[in-house]
């Protein structure tokens, strides 16, 4: 009945969407777009993450900053795709609700956005640590960066797995 309800509110946008070349190559293009840009920012920066948390203050200091400039455009490149997906998806809406492969492509999604507030968090507490007292803060550093690490080595996997659901979406929806 709910499905009915909502396939039936989106009829407009359906038949545009269905009728038109240009609009399903354009959501397609920036949800792609938006999932290579953001994706890829992140997993960068989750390598650089593996790669640098063990190493000298110094440059896990400069490792911290980058990640300040990262999140942003990260966050507006996940929005963007997650626009472009919903767009996708109401375009078809009663295929999409009932498609299982929907469900676990979304949860992805939400784990992927769970993490990455847990990685910001621990971010900033590294940040406040080490601005508030650099020597002390060695010790609960070092709990911290293992923290940080082990959301990096998340991040990669959930972009990894968003990209694989997605793709799997596209060939059984």
């Amino acid at each position: 009945m709910i499905i009915q309800s909502l396939a039936h509110f989106f009829v407009p946008w359906h038949d545009l969407f269905g009728g038109s070349t240009i609009y399903p190559i354009v959501t397609e293009t920036t949800h792609l777009l938006a999932m290579f840009i953001g994706g890829g920012l992140a997993v960068a920066a989750d390598r650089t993450t593996l790669r640098l948390a063990r190493e000298k203050r110094e440059l896990r200091r400069a490792l911290l900053t980058e990640l300040c400039y990262v999140h942003r455009p990260v966050l507006i490149a996940l929005s963007i795709s997650l626009l472009s997906g919903i767009a996708f998806a109401t375009a078809d809406i009663d295929v999409f609700l009932l498609s299982p492969a929907f469900y676990v492509k979304m949860s992805f999604v939400a784990l992927l956005l769970a993490n990455g507030w847990l990685l910001q968090r621990t971010e900033l507490r590294l940040r406040k640590a080490l601005k508030d007292d650099p020597e002390r803060a060695d010790s609960f550093a070092t709990r911290q960066w293992d923290r940080l690490r082990f959301r990096s080595l998340c991040s990669i996997a959930l972009w990894t797995a968003t990209l694989v659901a997605g793709v799997v979406l596209f060939n059984v929806a």
